[in-house]
């Protein structure tokens, strides 16, 4: 698929005018009130992997309205010192699947919780353990579609919250320094990393690649490809449900959720990406804190030749490196200079 997105002369400095609604703010504020009322940890059971170097425990947390989500919480073998926390979420359709499949960020050195999908797991992957008791409202079968034609029963709002509990339950497990609690994902997971960047104040980095949910409208016109194709589906059905769903889904818009951000954060797209345009992964990263009245480090790595995939292990690698000197605390005139040129 050759680039089909706007040039990277444009994306650079692509900074579009986001349609947010004017309770955005009161909406993510109730929803989390409400769903932080109780302990965000229900249980922890140790399970048994196979693996000599990493020890795992099976994690069930409260996400929203009270459900249980579950979720892998390891950390690497004979180590007992607080460590700092990389909480990661996947992608569209999958699960938590297996907890072998996902050792990276727990082979650095670090606590790792993979928070499981709710209501998703059977497009790709291991599957999942999590359902979802409150998809019933009018939708199409496809987590994106799901409670579309309003903010209050749409699937992506239990998701976030489950993903901002995410990091509360992390924080309450042994093991670990709360103040160096950090968001990872591609895909689906960039646009909940996102999230609870805008969500959550205190985060010490995020980690995004390829982000769902970004520039929302503008993908919906660029691609036909899932999961905006799912929604772009639903509507060709549904004539005249475009008000309803586009004003729902304004309350998951990655790029307002970036305005509200404030922690250092590491971006990656693929130019040449069908499935989540980069044009959306650079609205977030040029309007990234501009309400938090911060400066926070950040850096954006493009990838001309690369479609959904980005820059797969060369941006890990890249991430490792990069998220290290933050924790360190070390590398900031450095990775200042890349936050202006906004691309490497």
């Amino acid at each position: 698929m050759p680039a089909f997105d706007l040039p990277l002369t444009e994306l650079q400095r692509h900074r579009p005018d986001i349609e947010e609604p004017a309770d955005f703010d009161a909406f993510w504020l109730s929803t989390l009130k409400e769903a932080g009322q109780a302990d965000p940890v229900v249980s922890v059971r140790p399970v048994e992997t196979g693996l000599r170097l990493t020890r795992t425990w099976d994690v069930t947390f409260r996400g929203f309205a009270g459900d249980p989500v579950r979720a892998w919480f390891s950390r690497p073998a004979g180590v007992e010192e607080p460590l700092p926390a990389v909480v990661e979420f996947a992608g569209y359709g999958r699960g938590r699947g297996l907890p072998h499949e996902r050792l990276t960020w727990v082979n650095a050195g670090y606590a790792h919780l993979l928070m499981d999908n709710r209501g998703q797991g059977d497009q790709y992957g291991c599957g999942g353990d999590t359902p979802d008791p409150h998809a019933v409202a009018p939708g199409g079968p496809g987590p994106a579609v799901r409670g579309l034609l309003a903010a209050e029963d749409y699937h992506y709002r239990r998701l976030i919250t489950d993903a901002v509990r995410a990091v509360a339950a992390v924080r309450a497990l042994p093991g670990v320094d709360p103040a160096r609690t950090v968001a990872v994902g591609n895909s689906q997971g960039g646009g909940l990393a996102l999230a609870v960047a805008g969500l959550v104040p205190d985060l010490a980095a995020v980690l995004v690649t390829a982000p769902f949910l970004c520039g929302i409208r503008r993908a919906l016109d660029l691609t036909d490809a899932g999961p905006y194709g799912e929604i772009a589906a639903y509507l060709s059905v549904h004539r005249g449900a475009e008000h309803a769903a586009l004003r729902t889904l304004s309350y998951v818009e990655g790029v307002s959720f970036a305005r509200r951000a404030q922690a250092p954060a590491h971006f990656g797209a693929g130019l040449r990406d069908t499935v989540c345009p980069p044009s959306g992964a650079y609205a977030a990263f040029n309007r990234y804190a501009e309400l938090t009245g911060t400066d926070p480090r950040k850096e954006m790595h493009a990838y001309p030749f690369n479609g959904h995939e980005g820059g797969d292990a060369v941006q890990v690698r890249r991430q490792l490196v990069w998220l290290r000197t933050v924790l360190d605390g070390t590398g900031d005139d450095r990775m200042r200079s890349r936050s202006a040129s906004g691309t490497r």
